[in-house]
């Protein structure tokens, strides 16, 4: 059976085959595209000693929001261009891992949806139930696939694509004492957000004062960004969501830091400026023009860029204890509405 026609991916193979021997690419899983199989490519660079520090890159979980898939895609080409003359990237690469999955759901690209191949959204497919309320059908619903936010039936695996994720992450980023992963994602308000856990519930995670102190550095290295940062709770609760689920299973390790972070970049606001884009499922998850595209897409690489650098360096901004507390303080009164003077969990 050929394959189907994906520009996405034949890019991203591209620059497979263009850094072999720089870059270790595996394929993790096949995704269904109608009767035919896609490749899902896990790709890794950098010191694979679990003593070091590794950040993860992930996009194109939902199929409709290319860009996301775009924005790791052209972050990853500019690293592999680089790898010819930046000495101080190869010095970084020592320190660290990185790891990337620019495009989880090739079926759901091909198809242009945001579920996979079978109709599943792989960000409501973790066995992870809401706490609280969630909104009626976007909080994730088992009623039928035939309805988007369909997290796959009661009981069963994780879809295929969702399951190589996590073992991605599992295999590569928690075994570490510090790890990060972004996951990149378009459609919701007007303004970049960069989220944290939790989704299932709107308590506060145990790292609290380490997204709190990651926030603040990157504050102080880009005084002008206009990126909101907040829990993901504070704007919409979900069942299944991978990367609660993933932070829940990296805290049996107490003496271990995982932060996993979303970008959720602000598709309204393309809209806003072309209201034409509301005619077009594409539309409304993505720039509708080349210049817009090229803007988004120079506009993240800063972010993680950083994110990159914010890893390898981790030792020198982790908060000690008694930093924690005042971190804590300050991340509960900002985002959470509360005021204390008691210390972090």
């Amino acid at each position: 059976m050929p394959r189907p026609e994906l520009p996405l991916l034949s890019d991203l193979e591209q620059l497979i085959r263009r850094a072999a021997g720089q870059v270790d690419a595996r394929v993790v899983c096949e995704a269904q595209a109608g009767p035919a199989r896609l490749p899902v490519y896990a790709i890794t660079l950098g010191n694979p000693d679990p003593a070091v520090p590794a950040i993860g890159f992930f996009g194109g979980v939902h199929g409709l929001e290319r860009i996301g898939a775009e924005v790791v895609i052209e972050y990853l080409r500019s690293l592999i261009t680089r790898l010819r003359w930046d000495g101080l990237l190869h010095r970084q690469l020592e320190s660290l891992r990185m790891v990337f999955m620019p495009l989880v759901n090739p079926a759901g690209v091909w198809r242009s949806t945001r579920a996979n191949g079978r109709g599943v959204d792989l960000m409501r497919n973790a066995p992870v139930e809401a706490l609280e309320q969630v909104p009626f059908l976007l909080g994730g619903q088992r009623l039928t696939r035939w309805l988007p936010w369909y997290r796959g039936p009661r009981g069963a695996a994780m879809e295929a694509e969702s399951a190589a994720l996590c073992e991605v992450v599992e295999r590569e980023l928690l075994p570490r004492r510090f790890s990060l992963s972004l996951d990149c994602h378009s459609g919701f308000g007007l303004r970049d957000r960069i989220w944290f856990p939790f989704a299932h519930t709107a308590e506060p995670i145990r790292h609290l004062p380490e997204v709190h102190a990651l926030k603040e550095i990157f504050d102080q290295a880009h005084a002008h960004h206009s990126y909101v940062f907040e829990p993901q709770s504070l704007s919409y609760l979900t069942h299944g969501d991978l990367w609660d689920y993933l932070y829940l299973r990296a805290g049996s390790a107490p003496d271990r830091v995982f932060l996993p972070l979303t970008l959720e970049m602000g598709s309204w606001l393309w809209v806003k400026k072309n209201p034409r884009q509301l005619f077009s499922r594409h539309g409304m998850f993505n720039p509708g023009k080349a210049h817009r595209q090229q803007r988004v897409l120079r506009r993240h690489m800063a972010w993680l860029d950083f994110m990159a650098r914010a890893a390898a360096s981790c030792a020198l901004w982790l908060p000690d204890p008694a930093a924690r507390a005042h971190h804590y303080e300050i991340a509960m009164r900002d985002w959470y509405g509360a005021h204390t003077a008691a210390g972090a969990a």
